[in-house]
């Protein structure tokens, strides 16, 4: 190998690592911007979970507001009783529970044209939710008031938190008109609803 073509090798080796440097100094600062930048979150994120007043079935212990128009002595709140009724002046009681608000706006009117108007406008919206109740192995167990978006993690520290025997991965919840309960994951997701029972098992070992 001739001299002449070992420097050729040389030239060829020092431009190549010069390209090399110029690249790194050009790609350095995109790439550092990139790294620097915070990961994009993948995780789903929590939808919460209003209650559906069109699916909504009213029950003993709901407060609802009701407005006949033109009427202000019969527009005002009323609150669903144990026999899941609703009392009204002129009209006297109202079943109410296990029905939608649609459907407990429809005998509003039917018995308010039942002799006392004609053609009467009602609407109806609910002021307070009956509440929920948790049950088993928490530190306060019994009856709260009903937030909307309530998960069972909510419910559970609303509740003074777990009791030491509990089990914390499951509850059982049976909900509103049910007469089973089910087990659900003891977790952010499970939304707890007007009228549900929680009830925290006790842990096995």
């Amino acid at each position: 190998m001739t001299g002449t073509t070992m420097k050729r090798r040389g030239s060829r080796k020092s431009l190549a690592g010069w390209a090399a440097l110029i690249l790194c100094f050009f790609l350095l600062p995109a790439w550092a911007q990139e790294s620097s930048a915070p990961a994009k979150d993948t995780t789903a994120k929590n939808t919460a979970v209003a209650v559906n007043t069109e699916d909504y079935k009213l029950g003993a212990g709901d407060k609802v507001h009701i407005v006949v128009f033109g009427e202000n002595d019969l527009t005002g709140d009323y609150d669903v009783d144990g026999s899941g009724n609703v009392r009204m002046s002129l009209i006297g009681e109202v079943e109410a529970a296990g029905i939608s608000l649609r459907d407990f706006e429809k005998r509003v009117k039917t018995a308010l044209d039942n002799g006392y108007m004609k053609d009467a406008q009602v609407s109806v919206s609910v002021v307070n939710y009956r509440p929920f109740y948790i049950i088993g192995e928490v530190n306060k167990p019994g009856e709260y008031p009903y937030v909307n978006n309530m998960s069972v993690l909510n419910a559970i520290a609303l509740a003074g938190g777990y009791t030491y025997r509990a089990n914390q991965g499951d509850v059982y919840i049976q909900r509103s008109g049910d007469t089973e309960e089910k087990t659900y994951p003891a977790d952010q997701n499970t939304k707890i609803y007007p009228g549900d029972i929680v009830r925290v098992r006790e842990r096995f070992f």
